[in-house]
């Protein structure tokens, strides 16, 4: 999984037909302070967050297994919110 903040969206009038509805967005990897890396990713909303929120996104056929992504030509989604980290330095 990765670690990302929703920096945009994707706006896509035409699209595969199971595809339909499907909102596009972008989101760019952060490490565990919450700083920007360069990495980003194109990656299906299937949980409702928005612009500025942390997320975390799931790839390959494990991005595939939402109830919403289920048998779609999916590669990336979005299928969390975070919340808060807790980080315990060993």
């Amino acid at each position: 999984m990765i670690l990302g903040k929703i920096i945009g969206t994707v706006w896509s009038t035409r699209k595969e037909e199971t595809l339909v509805g499907a909102k596009f967005l972008i989101v760019r990897q952060v490490n565990l302070k919450y700083e920007e890396k360069e990495n980003f990713i194109v990656a299906v909303d299937s949980v409702g967050v928005g612009l500025g929120e942390i997320v975390l996104v799931a790839q390959g056929s494990s991005a595939r297994q939402t109830t919403f992504t289920k048998n779609k030509p999916v590669d990336a989604v979005i299928m969390a919110k975070v919340d808060k980290l807790d980080i315990t330095k060993v």
